[in-house]
């Protein structure tokens, strides 16, 4: 399997705006220079293992997040982030969203065939 690196870049783009960073800041926390995070979030260059591994821990989160949509085994990591979104929903929001999921399951299960 190859890496996807046009899911890692936009991967790595989701955290960075969620850690409310720029390129220009992301680039400076893990000491690369902006061209060079620009080029990753655009998938116009691939990164190395270590590259991976600063943007990981100054964006605090693992590699396997920024490396789930290449993994053959990511489901803890789409669950972590999928626990995370709902860490500040309140009960009747959880309720709503387990409705949700439980009927995208079925659907998913009901069209298994037709995907």
């Amino acid at each position: 399997m190859e890496l996807d690196y046009q899911a890692i870049g936009r991967r790595i783009r989701a955290y960075r705006m969620t850690c409310g960073y720029s390129q220009e800041r992301l680039a400076e926390l893990a000491d690369l220079s902006v061209q060079h995070v620009s080029h990753i979030e655009t998938a116009n260059t691939k990164l190395s293992l270590p590259v991976l591994v600063r943007i990981a821990n100054t964006l605090c989160v693992t590699p396997n997040d920024l490396l789930c949509d290449s993994a053959a085994f990511a489901s803890e990591s789409y669950l972590g982030e999928i626990a995370g979104l709902l860490d500040s929903c309140s009960i009747g929001e959880l309720r709503v969203v387990t409705d949700i999921v439980k009927s995208a399951v079925g659907s998913l299960h009901n069209n298994h065939a037709q995907l």
